[in-house]
């Protein structure tokens, strides 16, 4: 169960917008529900530890290439071990 921490009325703008008092967050993703309540969620512009789509794609070569046999010779990393 969530607590209230602050509880107050608002009114839309000229610009029809609602400011929020002493936030925490810099972005919110908005829900406006059939029976007007607005559910807003904190977010973060980029989403931490995500990989890119170009990252999966060049990836996905990576796999199509070794299962195909177009692989470069091992590479000896015995220098790095203790």
């Amino acid at each position: 169960m969530q607590t209230t921490i602050r509880e107050y009325d608002a009114k839309l703008d000229a610009k029809r917008r609602i400011t929020l008092r002493h936030s925490n967050f810099d972005y919110y993703h908005v829900q406006e529900m059939d029976d007007g309540t607005i559910v807003l969620e904190p977010r973060e512009l980029v989403v931490p530890f995500q990989i890119s789509a170009n990252t999966l794609s060049m990836m996905d070569k990576s796999v199509e290439n070794m299962k195909s046999g177009k692989v470069s010779d091992p590479i000896d990393l015995s220098m790095f071990e203790d």
